[in-house]
């Protein structure tokens, strides 16, 4: 099993025919991921991938046409909060939104409205999620996973990178790897993540991975202590040095007032019982040392 991604995907890709959407796309397909649709206004009819793939001028015709239940946005930030709330309105229950640049207070609202329609966003500003051997959606390479059974949660996507091809050198594999993007507002946190994996019968271990800025650890370690104590339970916490008030990186990776700091962070982690690495690399030795083989 594993959770958001998977061989019961329907892919729909927006902006496919442009040169990104053209380009992951591609990537996605040979990977295994079911895209049974791209979406480009003034461009149905016309067909992507080589052929395979029907392109629509709209999202509602893409999914009654194909039953798409999964969208992934390639698409300007410009027309990224209209892109998703068009997806969740026609029915599509997981978006990924790999477009960075998306206002604040334009996710406020797509935000809610993602709620009401009882949908998953993932993201914006995210490199989406991989479930190795069934599928990938996003721009996550799909040569660095490993199957296995540890479940990774990063608002890191190069963090994600480096943790993921650690692990897979060390011979530990991993269940579902999920980017939930690191921009101020977004539409799944930490703790939206765990919970999946807490239901996720062969997800045994978690890895999160953090950085500064925001509560978001501090209220998965707090969650993590309560329903997953027995869990092995590995974090990886950036941005230590990062002086206050400067943003490092993502747009919500800032300390500001004395919260949101590493340090805080990683007592935290320490006190629901996971064991936090100095660097990404030693990430697989302290799941070694948590129990996972």
């Amino acid at each position: 099993m594993s959770i958001l991604v998977g061989r019961e995907t329907r892919l729909v890709v927006h902006g496919i025919t442009g040169r990104e959407g053209e380009f992951h796309a591609q990537q996605m397909q040979d990977y295994g991921t079911n895209i049974v649709a791209g979406v480009t206004p003034g461009k149905g009819g016309q067909r992507a991938l080589h052929g395979t793939v029907p392109v629509f001028d709209t999202v509602a015709q893409a999914i009654h046409a194909t039953g798409a239940n999964t969208s992934v946005l390639y698409v300007p930030a410009a027309a990224a909060p209209d892109s998703i709330l068009e997806a969740v309105t026609e029915g599509v229950k997981t978006v990924f939104c790999i477009t960075e640049g998306i206002p604040a207070l334009d996710m406020l609202r797509v935000v809610e409205v993602v709620r009401e329609y009882g949908a998953r966003l993932v993201g914006p500003n995210c490199p989406g999620a991989t479930s190795p051997g069934r599928a990938k959606v996003g721009i996550i390479p799909g040569s660095i996973h490993r199957e296995g059974s540890v479940g990774v949660v990063s608002r890191s996507g190069t963090l994600t990178y480096e943790a993921v091809q650690a692990m897979t050198d060390a011979g530990i594999g991993q269940s579902t790897c999920i980017g939930i993007g690191g921009d101020p507002i977004i539409g799944t946190n930490h703790t939206d993540v765990l919970k999946l994996f807490a239901e996720d019968p062969e997800t045994d271990a978690i890895v999160l991975i953090g950085e500064i800025g925001g509560s978001a650890e501090e209220d998965a370690a707090a969650w993590a202590a309560e329903h997953m104590a027995d869990v092995p339970k590995v974090a990886f916490i950036a941005g230590r040095t990062a002086p206050e008030g400067k943003r490092m990186g993502h747009a919500g990776a800032i300390i500001s007032g004395g919260s949101g700091t590493a340090a805080a962070k990683v007592t935290a982690l320490e006190n629901a019982g996971f064991l936090v690495a100095e660097t990404p690399t030693e990430i697989p030795a302290l799941l070694r040392r948590a129990g996972v083989s």
